[in-house]
């Protein structure tokens, strides 16, 4: 995400199997009675996120959504199915979903129907029986309503937000439950099928391979699959009156491009750079993380941020080269290699701030150091000094300057600390090692301090961890 307190030098940006021993048969019936026959307890309703103690759910794992979803722009509602595809990781008597907002009409829990009640964001279901530990299961959600905006923390609004021609559909960091039940948080990643009906002229636009569209009465059919691995606040659901463009690179990497026709002439230039973008990334980073690529460009002046929805960022408005560099850095830094916890975001924003300096100095433009020079000659009461990258404090300061541009300092010191081959041995490292999974800051500590063999416990502490203007070396 790119955030509107995001003032970082680079640009004006818009915001924010194992084998068992084999064991006696009684033994063995024995056991899987035992496990059968284990107390029920409720599955939690979060996580345990420090600044979102509410978001995600314990109790299982989702592999799958499948969301068949009905949208009429002109009276703002929304008709939905949602079918989740889950294992209980513990024997559960109930479990919650996240959403906020929408009238339920339905639960069933495989196939049989199922109680539920609200309880805030939480729906709360209770299955006609206990699911034991290890069963995989299909809940089923039906329900409707106007979508009301999640409001964040910091006073920023997401989830299903109207357009003048439909919906501006973003998540981060808790937006997703405004549209669809969920495990809303990034250490539940799950493939995803999108079914969205619109009014014939409108297209929506949803993550990963675009599986074509079908009209009939009025109204037009589109079909998206999203096959690796997508935290709930990366999913969209975009809808407008876009126009579409879709070509495949030479790497294979499918692009489809939606754009509101009023940004086209804006964005054509930048959308056009898009392949050399991901192809740079490649190099740098490794591997693209997906087969799909793209963007929407809406027109939404009120949004006021972009957001890098998976395969597809989503910006409210034309972007220029920086905000493109920074969404699509974002695939490798926050999609694929998603965080553990809100307060390690800093791996998210530093990383895809870092990235728009890398591109610069590597395509004509000021040098990464000049960035860090102008960054740093901020005096030491300025709000880029007011906490460390690590741990923002609350979910009202996740989209603030330090988690941005002092973020990307930290990087451009260990960079200078281990020297660039190094350097980029290490980033490369963190995304293809942690691909379609999860990392956390001492993760990438451990990790750079492996490939350097130096003690950067230092560099940390002083970048990541604390909060003031740290000292710098004298330039040579």
């Amino acid at each position: 995400m790119i955030s509107p307190k995001h003032t970082a030098a680079s640009a004006t940006v818009l915001r924010r199997g194992t084998v068992l021993a084999t064991v006696p048969v009684a033994l063995a019936a024995l056991l899987a009675t035992a496990g059968a026959t284990a107390a029920a307890t409720p599955g939690s309703a979060g996580v345990g996120d420090p600044y979102f103690p509410l978001a995600g759910n314990g109790g299982y794992h989702v592999a799958h959504y499948d969301l068949n979803l009905r949208y009429e722009p002109r009276g703002h509602h929304l008709d939905g199915k949602a079918v989740l595809t889950a294992r209980a990781t513990q024997r559960l008597a109930h479990f919650n979903l996240d959403l906020k907002g929408l009238k339920v009409t339905g639960v069933t829990v495989d196939h049989t129907k199922a109680s539920f009640r609200r309880d805030g964001q939480e729906l709360v279901v209770t299955p006609r029986a206990a699911l034991r530990k290890g069963h995989t299961f299909r809940v089923a959600v039906t329900y409707r309503g106007v979508p009301k905006p999640v409001t964040d923390p910091d006073g920023s609004k997401e989830g299903w937000l109207r357009t003048d021609d439909g919906a501006f559909v973003v998540g981060q960091p808790q937006g997703a439950m405004g549209w669809f039940p969920a495990n809303n948080h990034p250490k539940d990643k799950s493939s995803y099928d999108f079914t969205i009906t619109v009014p014939e002229g409108h297209t929506a636009v949803a993550n990963g391979v675009y599986r074509g569209k079908r009209t009939a009465h009025g109204r037009s059919t589109f079909r998206w699959r999203q096959s690796e691995p997508m935290a709930a606040y990366l999913a969209t659901a975009t809808v407008g009156k876009f126009t579409v463009q879709q070509h495949t690179t030479r790497d294979g990497i499918k692009i489809f491009n939606a754009v509101d026709p009023r940004e086209a002439a804006a964005a054509a230039p930048v959308l056009k750079k898009l392949p050399s973008v991901l192809e740079w990334g490649s190099g740098l980073f490794g591997r693209y993380p997906y087969r799909s690529a793209g963007s929407i460009v809406d027109h939404a002046p009120d949004v006021g941020y972009a957001l890098e929805t998976q395969t597809r960022p989503i910006y409210p408005s034309a972007p220029d080269v920086s905000t493109l560099v920074h969404e699509s850095a974002h695939q490798w830094f926050g999609d694929s290699v998603s965080v553990t916890s809100w307060k390690d975001i800093w791996l998210n924003e530093g990383f895809a701030t870092y990235a728009e300096w890398l591109y610069s100095e590597q395509h004509g433009g000021p040098r990464a150091q000049k960035f860090f020079d102008e960054l740093y000659a901020r005096p030491a009461g300025d709000e880029l000094w007011a906490f460390p990258p690590a741990d923002p404090g609350s979910g009202a300061k996740i989209f603030e300057t330090p988690v941005y541009a002092r973020g990307a300092m930290a990087l451009h010191q260990l960079r200078k600390a281990v020297g660039d081959r190094v350097f980029f041995r290490i980033v490369r490292a963190w995304a293809t090692q942690h691909r379609h999974g999860h990392g956390t800051t001492a993760q990438f500590t451990a990790l750079a301090e492996r490939k350097s063999g130096k003690d950067l416990d230092k560099l940390f502490r002083t970048w990541v961890h604390t909060s003031g203007k740290p000292a710098v070396s004298p330039k040579r």
